[in-house]
């Protein structure tokens, strides 16, 4: 056995040194001449040298298309095997082209990501599908960037009011053509209502001059004042409209306000109606729930609003009617009910009025005049599209109006079992 192992072992070692050796190197020769081809997709595109205004559809503001290549490569099977499309980036120069021409890549074009990779050794073919690069005039133009109706639900406690102002402005450049699609179609911006809060209005509201039941003014924070664009831009883009500032979402507190009087009744008769109806015999019977008060019927019940501001209140509940009104068409003894502000736009004027002349309110300390009226009349019209009326029990307040004869009679609706 030692007589084996000797014979295996030390019997001509220098030979048997020499022939390990010459194997060892032969096999790193023909592992290291060995080609393959391997395809790799989602190769980035990086384009250089472009002339002074111009620029090319879907470049980012990196120099980097928004499209990527797929090429097939051809070398050394060592490096191929581990390449991936982080390890690569193609380059293509712009100078001295034509405004549009069919890029041919080539294994110029390549640059390599990874210290390890030499191109010139490592890479021998490069083949892809050609494509075309069109040159198009830079410009930059105004966006308009509407506020849309928020998504999402407001705090416990807070009913969403209002977003404002409802459209800001983005300045962008890129290519003309995509330019002016953008500057017609516009953009939109929604925010979701819940990411705000229920402790951020509170201590809003806490730490506001204004009345507490009022409006609470939740301003925007600048990481929410961005859009997304593509076609321009691999990032968010921030809005630069300096009007931005100003961009906020109201809420107000979702608690009963008392109106403290009784709302005065009334009837609509269109003239569809007024030949088979005469207005001077028709009458509104009181019953529980409707009274005259020197002659005029009104409703002999306490009610309450909520979603608008106390000032609201007080400026328009003494110029509040409910109205019941015939059906266009159909059963006239079937008949609807709305509440109407008497002379809406005096109303109006007075609520901006006496806000305008608030001068301790911090929140309009820095809008001009003109965007403070725009806002508040805007505000206001709101309240007036939100108004409903509620009873004592927080539940909406339900008639139901039935044509008896010429008697109108006005009643709750019985509860279905």
């Amino acid at each position: 056995m030692k007589t084996m192992l000797y014979n295996l072992m030390i019997q001509n070692w220098p030979r048997k040194c020499i022939a390990v050796i010459l194997a060892v190197v032969i096999w790193l020769v023909v592992d290291q001449t060995l080609t393959t081809t391997k395809t790799v997709s989602n190769i980035p595109i990086r384009v250089v040298n472009i002339p002074d205004g111009k620029t090319i559809e879907g470049l980012q503001s990196n120099n980097f298309l928004n499209r990527k290549v797929t090429l097939t490569l051809t070398g050394k099977k060592t490096v191929l095997e581990e390449l991936s499309s982080n390890d690569l980036e193609v380059i293509i120069d712009a100078q001295d082209r034509p405004d549009e021409w069919v890029s041919t890549i080539t294994k110029r074009n390549l640059s390599p990501l990874n210290p390890e990779i030499n191109v010139s050794q490592d890479i021998s073919k490069v083949s892809s599908k050609s494509f075309i690069i069109k040159l198009s005039k830079l410009t930059s133009e105004k966006i308009p960037v509407f506020i849309s109706q928020p998504i999402g639900e407001s705090p416990k406690g807070y009913h969403f009011l209002d977003v404002w102002p409802y459209r800001i402005y983005l300045t962008v450049s890129g290519p003309e053509e995509v330019v002016k699609k953008l500057k017609q179609k516009g953009l939109k911006l929604t925010f979701n209502l819940n990411d705000i809060s229920k402790a951020e209005l509170d201590n809003l509201q806490t730490n506001t001059t204004r009345m507490p039941s009022d409006v609470v003014s939740f301003f925007v924070p600048n990481q929410w004042k961005q859009v997304y664009l593509p076609s321009l831009s691999n990032a968010p883009v921030a809005i630069d409209d300096p009007d931005s500032k100003f961009l906020r979402i109201d809420f107000v507190r979702s608690e009963l306000l008392p109106l403290g009087l009784e709302l005065p009744v009334s009837y609509f008769l269109s003239p569809h109606h007024r030949s088979n109806l005469n207005p001077g015999q028709l009458k509104i019977s009181t019953n529980q729930l409707v009274k005259t008060m020197n002659g005029l019927p009104t409703l002999s019940m306490q009610l309450y609003a909520k979603g608008v501001s106390e000032l609201f209140i007080e400026i328009v509940k003494e110029m509040l009617e409910v109205v019941l009104l015939f059906p266009y068409k159909g059963d006239v003894s079937k008949m609807d009910w709305s509440v109407q502000f008497i002379n809406p736009k005096v109303l109006e004027d007075r609520y901006v009025s006496t806000l305008m002349s608030d001068t301790s309110n911090q929140e309009f300390r820095y809008l001009q005049p003109s965007l403070r009226q725009e806002y508040l009349r805007n505000r206001f019209r709101n309240y007036m599209n939100r108004f409903q009326l509620f009873k004592a029990d927080d539940k909406l307040l339900e008639l139901q109006v039935q044509l008896k004869g010429n008697q109108i009679v006005v009643s709750e609706p019985t509860p279905q079992s």
